[in-house]
């Protein structure tokens, strides 16, 4: 494909583009014309080049195929709507059933927050990064592959057909020239966009470490065949993982049954264990969430079908978006450059504390919380942000960020037997949570904020913890005073 004039660098490597051109032949010189004889190279002029996708550049939204003010005031509107998060969330892949903060993840997780570039020319990434491990039938491929498809910019591939040249680079030989050039992979061929795993526990272990250092410093460096260089290659990674052997093992840590080392699981900023659990009421309802999806597809116009889908979702009828203004809602919001106000800094510091403090007392943690944990925190808040076209971060941001993160690690800790889904509801945990703190802190009196900052971590609400506080005081377990600080009386705490 020749492009000429103005069509010269205006797509990159890794974009979905429509070309129309006029194809025409090229005869061959020198010695291979003389035995070439009436056979000529062929080639295509380009005249047209439409991006299929909306892209996302780093000056922010590029105007593509299918952008007009209608859409764009489609968008608006529905920013503005009630419960516009967990609308956006269910439009990722309606026809899976359940797995609703999981595609609350995936969303963040497209959208992603702004990269920081400091004074002295050091990074702080702003790219999430989220593995999905569990059994298999989980939907997790398709997750996977609705995601690449909806982002403004996806690669999707698998660990099994992937080698270490073919995730970051490769050094091939032009047969034109007979040089040496240099080819990305598709982590380069993401750059600012998604790159989508399949079977990453598949992967073998040398290929594995090539993305050590594009999850973290976001560059592939090369030096191969006299070639030295660095490529960008800001992208996400979504990776979906087995267990070792088939089924997911309750009695053994995540590490040991994805068999996936220390030092990788500590880059991802979320990791989500999704369980095939035997559950009758579950059950019934995926099944019938599956018969209605074959029901709709079945016979008819098929784009009827899908659309009835699309805008669905569900049973109650509720409108969801489309794919592609999905893809422009998400391309929107990664125009905006939120900020942290100094405010929330004590706040996200004394929330970060908490989750140390909480790992530390933990006999036998799953999961480890480190300096990278706290800049997650700051991500998610930030991608939150984005998600309401808002310019400054938002305590309810932080609050919801947190909650993302207490539900990952919930789904570990609830792997084996530990997850408070088999033994209390949220209420008597979060008794349990303000009593454990007051018999290990020696206070009686624990004041609402902090009581706040105590439950968010594992993922619960303001609404049930002012729950618990009346239920409780109402059977005289502790007292409340006018600002719903709670007080233990001496016996309750021994």
């Amino acid at each position: 494909v020749h492009l000429k004039g103005e069509l010269c660098r205006s797509i990159r490597p890794g974009d979905a583009v429509a070309v129309a051109g006029v194809f025409l032949p090229v005869p061959y010189t020198g010695y291979r014309a003389m035995r070439a004889g009436l056979i000529a190279n062929t080639f295509l002029e380009a005249q047209c080049v439409e991006q299929i996708k909306q892209q996302q550049g780093k000056d922010g939204m590029v105007d593509s195929l299918g952008w007009n003010p209608e859409l764009e005031e489609r968008i608006k509107q529905f920013n503005a709507s009630d419960d516009f998060y967990g609308k956006l969330a269910r439009s990722i892949c309606p026809e899976i059933f359940g797995h609703e903060d999981v595609k609350k993840a995936l969303l963040v997780l497209m959208v992603g927050a702004p990269t920081r570039t400091m004074k002295d020319g050091m990074k702080l990434r702003g790219d999430l990064h989220v593995c999905l491990m569990g059994d298999p039938g989980v939907a997790k491929s398709q997750l996977l592959k609705h995601v690449s498809m909806v982002a403004p910019r996806g690669v999707y591939t698998t660990g099994r057909g992937a080698s270490g040249v073919g995730l970051t680079a490769s050094i091939t030989k032009d047969p034109q020239t007979g040089q040496m050039t240099l080819e990305g992979g598709a982590l380069v061929l993401a750059d600012n966009g998604i790159c989508c795993i399949d079977e990453f526990d598949k992967m073998e272990e040398t290929e594995r470490t090539a993305i050590h250092e594009v999850m973290e410093q976001q560059t592939v460096s090369i030096a191969k065949a006299g070639i030295t260089t660095t490529l960008n290659a800001r992208a996400t990674v979504l990776a979906a993982a087995n267990p070792a052997y088939s089924r997911y093992d309750t009695r053994k840590s995540p590490a040991e049954n994805m068999a996936l080392p220390a030092s990788l699981l500590s880059r991802f900023d979320l990791m989500w264990l999704i369980l095939d659990r035997a559950d009758a009421e579950l059950d019934a309802a995926l099944a019938q969430h599956v018969l209605n999806v074959h029901s709709l597809h079945s016979g008819g116009d098929n784009a009827n079908s899908s659309s009835s889908i699309g805008s669905g979702g569900r049973s109650d009828g509720e409108e969801l978006l489309e794919p592609s203004e999905l893809r422009a809602y998400v391309a929107k919001a990664r125009t905006f450059t939120p900020q942290v106000p100094r405010e929330l800094n004590e706040y996200i510091a004394c929330a970060y504390s908490e989750l140390r403090a909480e790992e530390a007392a933990s006999e036998n943690p799953h999961s480890y919380t480190t300096a990278r944990t706290l800049l997650g925190i700051l991500r998610l808040s930030e991608a939150l942000a984005r998600l309401r076209f808002a310019e400054e971060v938002a305590q309810s941001d932080v609050d919801e960020a947190l909650r993302l993160m207490a539900m990952s690690k919930s789904s570990l800790l609830e792997s084996s037997g530990r997850g408070r889904a088999q033994h209390q509801d949220p209420i008597s945990e979060i008794y349990s949570l303000l009593r454990d703190y007051a018999v290990r802190s020696g206070a009686s009196n624990v004041p609402f904020q902090k009581a706040m900052r105590l439950i968010q971590p594992r993922g619960f609400r303001e609404e049930q913890l002012r729950t618990c506080l009346e239920e409780y005081a109402s059977l005289n377990v502790w007292s409340l005073d006018d600002h719903m600080n709670v007080v233990f009386g001496e016996d309750d705490l021994n």
